[in-house]
Formats: structure tokens, C-alpha cells, sequence
């Protein structure tokens, strides 16, 4: 006969296995998931509407996490939840029939989970302290850096990303990539980067990349580039 003390366990046993995710469970490889916005859709406005960033965010990115997910479940499940860095990083030691698809849909997740924490409510403060000083010996002052960033920005050819990178000859450096690559592909270490896909930016801005672009740098999150730089230099 089964005793009371019985019973609650029984019940608490039943309610943990309920509550376990199912690609928690043992055997199981865990998913890449669409993350959470740091803010409301329409925290950005005006700058980034907030019709653009609902469809960016749960169209456009949500796509690349299920595809990356699909072509990994079919061809390399094992890379199923690791590092997505590790993964982007290293996606050509992948299977190569799998390669192409994580090169776009990994760096696609990637590029967007990092991108919209780059961004924050406009009016925030310009970079300082330790990043600003890295600013100025690389590019002589702020200006300059914005310069040359959107610059590069307004000047990629077709979609793409412009990037603030940890430089090699000078503490910092600016980087172009096309489509979805990111800068970790060549070895680089990104902190800030802008997305000049159409999708991005043409609800608003319909062909005006160069007027995307400088509005964009008005809502950049200089804290969170400066704790990338901060961690960049502990490596």
C-alpha cells in the first residue's frame, strides 16, 4: 500500500518531468533558440521604426535560427547547442554539406543576437573612458571613427555589415562583410556592427542607406562596445 509520503513523491517526481523543457532531456540535443529583444519593439523609434524591428526580429532572424537549426539537425546534429562563436568561427570544420548553411544561418543568428544589443534608446552618451582612448589612436578622434564607419556602411555593395574590430597595427580597426559573414570567420573580434541589409531599414528609409546609416549611429549602445573591448583585452 502505497503511504502518503509515497504519493508526494510520486506527484513531485511527475511535476519535474513535466517541467524539463523536451530538448532538455537526456539524449537530446539542444536547440539554437530566437532571443529575447533588450527593449520593446518600438524602443527605438524614431530611428528604427517599430513595424521594422517586430519583422527583422521574428521574421528575418527567427528564419536563420530555424534554418540553422534544420541543417544542422539533418547533417551534423552533434552541433546541435554548442557555442554559436565556436560554430561561425569554425564552420568550415563542419560537414561540407552543411557548411554554406551555417556560414548564412549561423551568421545570420549570430550577427542579429549581437546586433540588437548593440542598439539602446536614442539620446544615450558617446563612447568614453578606456574605448574612447582606442578610438581616438586609431582613428584621431570620434568624428573620425564615424567617419570612416559609415563610410564603410553606406559603401558595401549589396547586403551586408560594416564593424567596429579589434585592429592589429592600431587598437582599432573598421571591417566590411558581406551577406551575413561575420568578422570571427577571419579571426577578428567584433564590438559594434550595422546591418545594411534592405530589410534593415527600408519600411523607413526605402533607398536612403546613407540616411539609415547616420540616424543608426545615434542609437549605438556604447556600453555594452565598451565591455566588449573591456573583455577583448582580458583574452
Amino acid at each position: 500500500m502505497l503511504t502518503r509520503r509515497d504519493v508526494l513523491r510520486s506527484a513531485a517526481a511527475g511535476a519535474a518531468a513535466l517541467a524539463v523543457p523536451p530538448l532538455a532531456r537526456a539524449g537530446q540535443k539542444k536547440e539554437f533558440t530566437l532571443p529575447k529583444l533588450p527593449y520593446a519593439y518600438e524602443a527605438l523609434e524614431p530611428v528604427v521604426d517599430a513595424e521594422t524591428m517586430t519583422i527583422h526580429h521574428t521574421k528575418h532572424h527567427q528564419a536563420y535560427v530555424d534554418n540553422l537549426n534544420k541543417a544542422l539537425a539533418a547533417d551534423a546534429p552533434d552541433a546541435l547547442g554548442k557555442d554559436l562563436v565556436e560554430l561561425v568561427r569554425d564552420y568550415k570544420k563542419l560537414p561540407e554539406k552543411v557548411q554554406t548553411a551555417v556560414r548564412n544561418n549561423g551568421g545570420g543568428h549570430l550577427n542579429h543576437t549581437w546586433f540588437w544589443q548593440m542598439m539602446t534608446k536614442p539620446g544615450g552618451a558617446g563612447p568614453k573612458g578606456d574605448l574612447a582612448k582606442a578610438i581616438d589612436a586609431s582613428f584621431g578622434t570620434v568624428d573620425g571613427f564615424k567617419k570612416e564607419f559609415l563610410a564603410a556602411a553606406t559603401g558595401q555593395f549589396g547586403s551586408g555589415w560594416a564593424w567596429l574590430v579589434v585592429g592589429k597595427d592600431k587598437p582599432l580597426a573598421v571591417a566590411k562583410t558581406a551577406n551575413q559573414d561575420n568578422p570571427v570567420m577571419d579571426g577578428q573580434t567584433p564590438l559594434l556592427g550595422v546591418d545594411v541589409w534592405e530589410h534593415a531599414y527600408y519600411l523607413k528609409y526605402r533607398n536612403l542607406r546613407a540616411k539609415y546609416v547616420e540616424a543608426w549611429y545615434g542609437v549605438v549602445n556604447w556600453d555594452f562596445v565598451a565591455d566588449l573591448f573591456a573583455k577583448a583585452g582580458k583574452k
